[in-house]
């Protein structure tokens, strides 16, 4: 049975988080709920999410920040941020350090999840083609170092 992709939920408002992680649940995902960078960030360190949705302000910090943290964490985690104080500067920053989309809050829940659907199909495709090349070049060169040993005999 293929393990269901895991989302970590960062936001200070503990009701939508609740919420945020009912929805994904019904939707197949598992989730973890973080309010704070601090236990964000320990989260992550205890365990492997295919994706974080991070809220921009948090008790603690920037989301901002968190999102550089986790990117250094755990670099193949999907990061979307959400934020209910939507800024240019906070988009651009955002984006250009991993975030795979920036949406406002109240959140669009059906673009959401198709959001995560989406990113989290393109992260399944990348690591099975990773791994088919790497299992192409290991084949490709077993062949290579027989065939050299065997024309050495």
């Amino acid at each position: 049975m293929q393990e269901r992709p895991s989302i970590l939920i960062v936001d200070d408002d503990k009701e939508i988080a609740r919420s945020l992680s009912m929805v994904l649940e019904s939707e197949g995902y598992q989730t973890a709920v973080a309010n704070t960078i601090k236990e964000a960030i320990e989260k992550s360190y205890e365990s492997f999410y295919n994706m974080a949705i991070l809220d921009i302000k948090l008790p603690d910090g920037e989301g901002t920040s968190l999102l550089k943290k986790l990117r250094e964490i755990s670099p193949k985690t999907l990061k979307i941020m959400i934020t209910g104080y939507p800024i240019l500067k906070n988009a651009v920053d955002s984006l250009n350090d991993g975030a795979v989309a920036y949406l406002i809050k109240p959140v669009d829940l059906q673009k959401l999840t198709m959001t995560i659907k989406n990113k989290i199909e393109e992260q399944k495709a990348n690591e099975t083609t990773t791994e088919d090349t790497i299992a192409d070049f290991i084949q490709a060169r077993s062949k290579k170092l027989l065939g050299k040993k065997t024309s050495f005999q």
